[in-house]
């Protein structure tokens, strides 16, 4: 049976963590025919000799997000895609969620509201200032594990290779084209680690910054040295 959905998710140096993020795969597909692609961005292939899970599309692709789910995406063999952080975690009826959406030949795709794995109230103003915006300007970000139907992702040629917005960049290409996509409102679990390093006052007030600039027609090689 051939898969009804292909999670693809670039990695790079993340052996640390790749085997509980697989491990949090496994009640979401819920015995689903789902095709799991990790994409490796470190020619050492650090991350994919991590992996203890079988069943698994290991490759090896060009370093840069963008590239990597490009390269996922050539290999997947399902309808639909999903691009998945490895520090992001699906609720466990995503696949029935992401199903339904697809279906409906006016959507092309979408994402989910975004969730942020800590108990901290400061994430939940996060949240819900994420959620405002998404809404409001029909631009999700990768962390919001976007979900696009394979064929439309073909025909506007997937991901630039741009070291970073990469998300902004497709998403709001879709809104330009007057397609239309949804947003799910239960939302995934990110993980707060780059908030926790870099303080969440900074690094929230950075991502402000760098998608206005992004917005504004800086160009990205020039803003990738302000996100580590």
């Amino acid at each position: 049976m051939p898969p009804i959905l292909s999670i693809i998710i670039p990695v790079f140096r993340e052996e640390a963590i790749i085997n509980t993020a697989l491990c949090n795969l496994e009640p979401v597909m819920s015995g689903m025919p789902v095709e799991i692609i990790v994409v490796d961005g470190d020619f050492g292939k650090s991350t994919i000799h991590a992996i203890q899970y079988d069943g698994i599309k290991k490759i090896v692709g060009p370093k840069g997000r963008g590239p990597q789910m490009n390269t996922g995406a050539r290999e997947a063999k399902s309808d639909i895609l999903l691009f998945l952080h490895v520090d992001t975690i699906l609720p466990e009826n995503a696949v029935n969620h992401i199903i339904s959406a697809c279906s409906n030949e006016d959507i092309v795709g979408g994402a989910f509201d975004l969730g942020i794995a800590s108990k901290k109230p400061t994430f939940r103003w996060i949240e819900k200032i994420a959620s405002i915006r998404s809404r409001i300007t029909r631009i999700p970000y990768g962390d919001q594990a976007i979900f696009i139907k394979n064929r439309f992702f073909q025909t506007v040629g997937g991901f630039k290779s741009i070291p970073i917005m990469e998300d902004v960049e497709l998403m709001r290409r879709i809104r330009k084209k007057g397609e239309k996509i949804i947003l799910i409102s239960e939302p995934v679990k990110t993980s707060p680690r780059r908030w926790e390093e870099e303080g969440v006052l900074y690094c929230t007030a950075r991502n402000l910054v760098l998608a206005c600039l992004f917005f504004s027609g800086v160009n990205p090689e020039a803003l990738k040295k302000y996100y580590p």
